[in-house]
């Protein structure tokens, strides 16, 4: 078993179709948190897609549900049939300082944390999904970093990975977090850069979405990001659409994220 403790939410307590997970894993040497929107009328039989979603800096499971209402807007566009039935995993960074960055180091492993405890969390607890769920990861800002950075690296596994403001490189992880940057980066040796990651896994790379908002205090980095794609002929999605770094803008941009995702499908 790859957990040694597993809590899971009463069905009968939830609502909004939200459930809670907590495993103990060695990845995180102690627990980690998700947050998981399971859709209604799930038979054992059907497989279906699993997305996962980071969170950016000082925010943690509930953050997708709670700040940008991903749950309830997938729930809606489900129902109306513009979205397939599908499992969306929202799990904590590791609660590291202000952020893990979702990268190996202080003794953790942040990044299989996300990479492979989540997936099977989902499939050991959640109807509907299997190790032959189609897989997809977004996030924000430094879980866009994540996003990107995890995606591109274990490619084989993903379906599509997409990035929603994201950080593209780890310098930039100091314009958010309280601790020092020497800590990220003591046992990184080349791929803590979303580019420098992209070229050296490129002969695996899933599609790849990316998008920022015009008045992101992040949006040259990925503008310079996209140029540097464009230059180096990998094949990507970027898009600017009016908006800051903030969960009014996140919120919208998901639905194009799901629906490019679906698209993968």
């Amino acid at each position: 078993m790859p957990f040694r403790t597993t809590e899971v939410s009463n069905p009968q307590f939830e609502s909004n179709n939200l459930r809670f997970i907590t495993v103990k894993t060695i990845n995180l040497k102690g627990r980690g948190d998700i947050c998981v929107y399971v859709p209604k009328g799930v038979s054992k039989t059907e497989t279906l897609p699993i997305v996962i979603l980071l969170h950016g800096m000082y925010g943690s499971a509930w953050s997708w549900a709670m700040n940008g209402g991903v749950h309830i807007k997938t729930h809606e566009l489900i129902e109306k049939g513009e979205l397939p039935k599908m499992i969306i995993a929202m799990p904590s960074d590791g609660l590291w300082g202000d952020g893990s960055g979702y990268l190996p180091h202080s003794g953790l492993n942040f990044e299989k944390w996300i990479a492979e405890d989540v997936q099977t969390a989902m499939i050991e607890n959640i109807t509907g999904a299997k190790p032959e769920s189609p897989l997809f990861i977004a996030g924000v800002s430094m879980g866009g970093f994540g996003a990107l950075r995890i995606g591109a690296k274990y490619g084989h596994k993903f379906k599509a990975i997409a990035g929603l403001s994201p950080i593209t490189s780890l310098p930039q992880l100091k314009l958010f977090a309280g601790e020092p940057l020497k800590t990220y980066a003591q046992d990184i040796i080349s791929d803590e850069d979303v580019l420098a990651t992209f070229k050296k896994y490129h002969e695996h790379l899933p599609p790849i979405r990316i998008d920022c908002g015009t008045n992101d205090q992040l949006i040259n980095y990925n503008r310079d990001l996209h140029k540097k794609l464009e230059k180096e002929k990998i094949l990507h999605i970027y898009e600017e659409h009016v908006g800051g770094h903030e969960w009014s803008y996140w919120g919208k941009q998901i639905i194009s994220t799901l629906k490019f995702f679906v698209s993968k499908l």
